[in-house]
């Protein structure tokens, strides 16, 4: 049995053309396509396709680096490298050459390649593909082993281990992208993640509450990791990263110190190092991560869908990406229209029906008066009559029928449902229920008699949300009368 794609939340892109100029002022790819620009017609490379020395200092020269400094040599050569990656050069080298000739010698040439056209030529899609190449390449050194740093008895075995560093990087951005998109710009700067939010994603357990001093010091380590990966990364064009202010891992003795706790104002955060994903990075990463079967859907990719298809999905959005989403649909439509079919795709008795119907609900709340008469035509339908008689009340409309009590029970039951389906906040749906309950003098005498599907498994939830022990009681009661009742 093959394994459930890993599903993200919506994101927004911007245009081809956008990302296209984006992508060619990223500092890696930039240089290789100013170095491949300057290979023509040919240089001369060693066995291994690297410039010789002379040329890695000429190359250097090129772009503006100091090639008398181990730096500048450095990045020239990591240049050079992704120019060879993605085909904005090609080698050739003979295969006897390959075999014979020493590194650092004269081998083969390099010639401007065919993704050097296609850049040159401006197809936007064909820049994008070659800045992901040289992302990819990116992320590639980032897991890569230091060299320097490998044990002088090569018999010896390495910690560092490339396919499981790799599997960690690939998580964090996973993460990353999706801390992201659940974002709604209130939380966070700009949409960046400070780094101990990111590394405790991936350490701490979502039911631990107080994390132990063990795995703050997992958080911590996780963080200095994250921390190398980034500095990497950002000439990429993947992320904007602001680094851990190392004064901080100066003045903490003890490892899981450096992980902030309590309340802290934003500067003092961003000390721990702030992180997100450029808006070429969205686009490069969700690409990766389609290419990996995971689902990474659009904002606006459902503005053609059926009502059904929109209210299936908005279940899963976080509220902005949800109200966007319902807007784009809904724009095109006449409110009429819109309000009746999303109302036929809100009727059901299966397990989705009141999630639907809350999205429903919600997405009505965008439309405007033209709609009234859709809402009016439901008025005596047992599972949209209450919806529409809200709706019709908060737009100000006249002559709207009062619901009766077994009304307002079911759209209770409904919407409650569909609040645990989506596993809100369990201490905000807690309040709920200890509000709701406080407003209804014996609200579980009257909810269990309520002819809705999910009236037991709401009553049974109601019992182990509700903080006063007797009305929890009073709740499990309701839901064992609704079972013996339905002969479940």
């Amino acid at each position: 049995m093959s394994a459930s794609p890993l599903v993200l939340p919506p994101v927004r892109l911007l245009s081809p053309d956008e990302l296209a100029r984006l992508a060619l002022g990223v500092p890696l790819l930039e240089r290789a396509v100013r170095l491949a620009r300057w290979a023509g017609p040919e240089r001369v490379v060693d066995a291994m396709g690297e410039l010789l020395d002379a040329d890695l200092v000429a190359a250097a020269g090129e772009l503006g680096l100091a090639g008398d400094d181990e730096d500048g040599l450095g990045d020239t050569a990591q240049a050079w490298a992704v120019a060879v990656d993605t085909g904005l050069v090609d080698l050739e080298i003979e295969e006897e050459a390959e075999e014979s000739t020493p590194p650092g010698e004269a081998a083969g040439r390099a010639v401007p390649g065919g993704a050097y056209e296609r850049v040159t030529a401006g197809d936007p899609q064909d820049v994008l593909d070659v800045w992901l190449a040289a992302a990819e390449a990116a992320l590639a050194e980032a897991v890569a082993p230091d060299l320097e740093q490998l044990p002088e008895d090569m018999a010896e075995e390495p910690e560092w281990d490339p396919e499981e560093e790799a599997a960690f990087l690939d998580t964090a951005l996973a993460n990353l992208y999706t801390l992201m998109a659940l974002d709604d710009g209130t939380e966070t700067a700009q949409g960046a993640v400070p780094l101990p939010v990111l590394a405790a994603s991936l350490v701490v357990p979502e039911d631990m509450e107080q994390p132990s001093d063990e795995v703050l010091e997992e958080v911590t380590e996780v963080m200095m990791r994250l921390d190398d990966h980034f500095r990497l990364l950002a000439p990429a064009g993947l992320l904007d990263y602001q680094p851990v202010d190392e004064a901080l891992i100066e003045e903490d003795e003890e490892p899981g110190q450096a992980v902030p706790g309590g309340e802290l104002d934003p500067e003092e955060i961003s000390r721990y190092g702030m992180v997100r994903l450029t808006p070429l990075g969205v686009h490069g990463l969700r690409e990766l991560l389609m290419d990996a079967g995971a689902l990474a859907p659009l904002v606006g990719d459902l503005a053609e869908a059926t009502g059904a298809a929109l209210l299936d999905a908005l279940a899963g959005y976080p509220d902005h990406a949800a109200r966007t989403e319902a807007e784009l649909w809904l724009a095109d439509r006449k409110p009429a229209d819109a309000a009746r079919e999303l109302l036929a795709a809100a009727r059901g008795d299966d397990a989705g029906a009141p999630s639907r119907r809350l999205m429903c609900q919600q997405t009505l709340t965008l439309v405007g008066a033209e709609a009234e008469p859709a809402l009016r035509e439901v008025l005596d339908d047992r599972q949209l009559g209450g919806m529409a008689r809200v709706w019709l009340t908060e737009s100000g409309a006249q002559d709207v029928p009062t619901p009766d009590a077994d009304m307002i029970f079911w759209l209770t039951i409904d919407t409650l449902a569909a609040q645990l389906a989506a596993d809100d906040d369990p201490e905000l749906l807690s309040d709920l229920v200890r509000d709701l309950v406080a407003r209804h003098d014996g609200f579980f005498d009257a909810a269990w008699r309520v002819e809705h599907p999910a009236t037991a498994d709401v009553l049974e939830a109601m019992g182990r949300l509700h903080p006063d022990r007797k009305a929890a009681k009073d709740a499990r009661k309701a839901a064992f009368k609704a079972r013996s009742r339905d002969g479940s």
